[in-house]
């Protein structure tokens, strides 16, 4: 008995197509991954979810996290490459926030996929409201 696959080869050329027109081109799905890589360090989603909703200074989220700000600071570097977090000098401070909403937007709908597969135990202990 063989798994999960098809047993005879059969291709159905309309529904090729038309998965084909939905689908992303190369460097599309290059440019996600690259997002979603960066996004896959835990340190880095701790990060997004400090700044979901509210902007912070670099040594809020080094007290919030009970990190250095030399580690939060390189985090946040690798982060404004993709776009996910830009900053904002006010005098001697770096404030940090979100680049924009799909960011906070792509981070809670994780945590609600999360929820969502581990039965809602995440929301129901209360540890963030995917909206």
């Amino acid at each position: 008995m063989s798994g999960p696959v098809c047993d005879v080869t059969c291709i159905h050329p309309e529904a090729v197509e038309e998965a084909r027109a939905k689908s992303i081109d190369r460097p599309t799905a290059s440019e996600l991954s690259q997002i979603f890589q960066v996004m896959a360090d835990p340190t880095r989603l701790r990060i997004i979810s400090l700044l979901a909703g509210r902007e912070l200074c670099v040594c809020d989220l080094a007290s919030a996290l009970e990190m250095t700000q030399s580690a939060i600071s390189h985090q946040l570097r690798v982060m404004r490459i993709t776009k996910l977090v830009k900053f904002r000098k006010e005098g001697r401070i770096a404030w940090y926030s979100l680049d924009d909403d799909h960011v906070e937007k792509l981070f809670l709908q994780g945590v609600s996929h999360i929820g969502h597969v581990a039965g809602g135990e995440m929301e129901a202990a209360g540890d963030i409201d995917p909206g």
